[in-house]
């Protein structure tokens, strides 16, 4: 039943997390007529085909290679990097604006990282002060963990007083006023007077 929903294709141009031009690849139905196929990135394989894009293909493939050699050692020399961004924020830690991949990505190239945008696997946007880990993954199988160290740029105040959770998040703990026992003894006193004197 689920091969009824594929479809067999011949790619006519690279496409990225799906195979490069020659490949031959089973994709579902919808993919394939909403644009894979409009777009003419694909076609139905025939072996006239598979012979005109034969030499596209080698090029490709060189080019493949040579893409995953290079990303390869850029995930290799990630390892243990700490990226320090500043921004303006509140005396809470609150981030005016956020950090985006975009962000982390023009970062990363200025530090001599060619990494693009899409690599940059950050789930929510970074809206806070403090450190977060970020994946950085080409592919399947070539990934590596960056520290970026978000930073206010001005001191910020009350800082040793303020707790955060694991996100990053402000905990707030409301302080409950703490009567004194002398307060409440002399309290309960007059209350046990008062009735008393209702009482008679």
């Amino acid at each position: 039943m689920a091969s009824a929903r594929r479809l067999e294709l011949l790619l006519t141009s690279s496409v990225e997390n799906l195979g490069i031009v020659g490949d031959i690849v089973r994709v579902r139905m919808g993919y394939a007529r909403n644009y894979l196929l409009p777009m003419g990135l694909a076609e139905v394989p025939t072996q006239d085909k598979i012979e005109d894009l034969s030499e596209a293909r080698e090029i490709a493939l060189k080019e493949y290679e040579a893409q995953r050699t290079q990303q390869a050692s850029i995930i290799e020399n990630l390892e243990g990097i700490v990226l320090t961004l500043t921004r303006s924020a509140n005396d809470q830690g609150g981030l005016y604006g956020s950090v985006t991949q975009r962000d982390i990505a023009d970062a990363l190239i200025e530090n001599g990282f060619n990494v693009d945008t899409r690599a940059v696997r950050l789930h929510q946007a970074i809206r806070r002060i403090g450190e977060f880990h970020v994946t950085i993954q080409f592919g399947s199988d070539l990934r590596a963990d960056v520290e970026v160290q978000v930073n206010p740029d001005r001191p910020l105040e009350d800082r040793e007083d303020m707790e955060f959770d694991d996100e990053g998040n402000l905990i707030v703990i409301e302080k409950q006023e703490e009567t004194p026992e002398a307060e409440v003894e002399t309290t309960t006193t007059e209350s046990a007077k008062e009735e008393t004197a209702d009482a008679s």
